[in-house]
């Protein structure tokens, strides 16, 4: 359905250290640098960061949550520390198992340094 995610940023090198580490837990090679932008490509997708083409500030939206998934229970673990250590903060639950009706999810929340909401999913077989 989408062919690509891009973020606003108020300090693109903060959030391409941030991506960097977070994204490389999920096998996902560094930012690639164009203009004032930097893409990650994966197999499935392309994720990008920018100031903002306008000159305004960039802000997170209320509500918004970006998901990007991972592999295993370690890997969303790995993700969230990796994000803590370089300048995110932690929100909702501490990484762990979530249930609702049938479905059994592994998930951690944390915001980036400019407050945009992330999560990464991992999905147990059953």
């Amino acid at each position: 359905m989408f062919s690509h995610v891009m973020l606003g940023t108020n300090d693109l090198e903060v959030s391409k250290k941030f991506y960097d580490a977070v994204l490389g837990t999920l096998g996902i090679g560094p930012g690639v640098a164009n203009k004032s932008r930097y893409f990650y490509r994966s197999p499935t997708g392309l994720f990008a960061i920018t100031t903002p083409v306008n000159g305004e500030p960039a802000t997170h939206g209320n509500g918004s949550t970006i998901g990007f998934n991972a592999a295993s229970a370690e890997q969303v673990d790995a993700f969230h520390a990796a994000g803590v250590a370089n300048g995110g903060i932690t929100c909702e639950d501490p990484p762990g198992f979530r249930e609702g009706g049938a479905v059994k999810l592994y998930l951690a929340y944390l915001r980036d340094p400019d407050g945009n909401k992330l999560c990464a999913l991992y999905r147990p077989a059953k």
